[in-house]
């Protein structure tokens, strides 16, 4: 079993419920303040170390994906691109990327879930050290019943999972951020099909709860986890992100700020995508956090 972690996004679906915005862009694309939806779970992974992505598309969008993304190179990283024909469950993104993962272990994330929070990066790295079994993390909500439920004993620990009950047996929702030891190739493969038709994340959660490999972090208090699926949640989203970009001056899911963080690239390299960005707030931003790493006032022109 490989020992790199790689990373999914899945981003495609038809986007229904935000139609008919969805009906002439992918909803991944849509923006979510000031920057594009498909910049937060990409930032997420990258977070947890990760520099290899599979960005997983429908057909018929894909082309918008590498015009915003290409190759990943100028963020110190590898991006490449798959289709998803129809959308068929969570766990198809296994199916899909199983040429991509080989024989390492792999973070999947949903192309509309946005997590910010001060002890975000101390969760993502514990979870991508884990070399085996599957990590989730579980998020206290008023409306369980639309997510998939997790319900754990007195011990903490996780002692039952189920894909949108009627009567939740808990409130804490799991969200779709998902690691998993290589062991998942194999375990949605042989999934079938639930009375919904689709290939359930949870049935393959419940598979490594069974085999007393799975690990649920609950995310505290301090942490924000936002599903951007409707337009009302989309608003509140992007009012949150502003509220405390504004606040704090700071860009949450800035992947080019993420990249230089991280080691990926270097301040010179930095420079240069903060002066490809041209007159906008996005590019000011980062020539700035540019010019703090130099330590002097960098031209611009």
């Amino acid at each position: 079993m490989g020992n790199t972690l790689k990373g999914i996004i899945l981003a495609g679906g038809s986007g229904t419920r935000l139609h008919p915005v969805t009906r002439g862009i992918s909803k991944q694309l849509i923006p979510v303040y000031n920057k594009p939806m498909v910049y937060y779970p990409l930032s997420t992974l990258m977070l947890a170390g990760i520099r290899d992505v599979l960005v997983i598309t429908t057909p018929h969008e894909q082309d918008g994906f590498r015009r915003l993304l290409g190759d990943g190179s100028v963020l110190g990283m590898t991006i490449s691109y798959a289709a998803q024909p129809k959308p068929e469950g969570l766990a198809q993104a296994f199916l899909i990327g199983r040429d991509f993962v080989g024989g390492d272990r792999v973070a999947l994330a949903l192309g509309d879930n946005i997590f910010y929070g001060a002890h975000l990066w101390d969760d993502l790295r514990l979870a991508s050290k884990r070399v085996e079994g599957a990590t989730v993390f579980a998020y206290q909500v008023r409306d369980p019943e639309r997510y998939g439920v997790v319900e754990f004993g007195a011990d903490g620990r996780a002692v039952s999972l189920e894909e949108k009950p009627q009567a939740p047996k808990s409130p804490w929702a799991v969200t779709g951020l998902y690691f998993y030891d290589n062991q998942v190739l194999d375990i949605a493969a042989a999934l079938k099909p639930s009375a919904r038709g689709e290939l359930e994340i949870t049935d393959v959660n419940r598979q490594y709860l069974d085999r007393g490999q799975l690990h649920v972090e609950q995310l505290g208090r301090g942490t924000a986890w936002l599903d951007t699926g409707t337009p009302t949640a989309l608003m509140q989203a992007a009012s949150y992100v502003q509220a405390v970009e504004e606040r704090q001056g700071l860009m949450i899911a800035c992947v080019e700020e993420i990249a230089y963080r991280m080691g990926y690239i270097g301040v010179e390299q930095l420079l240069a995508l903060a002066r490809a960005m041209g007159s906008s707030s996005y590019g000011a931003y980062l020539l700035q956090v540019t010019e703090q790493e130099a330590g002097h006032a960098i031209y611009r022109n």
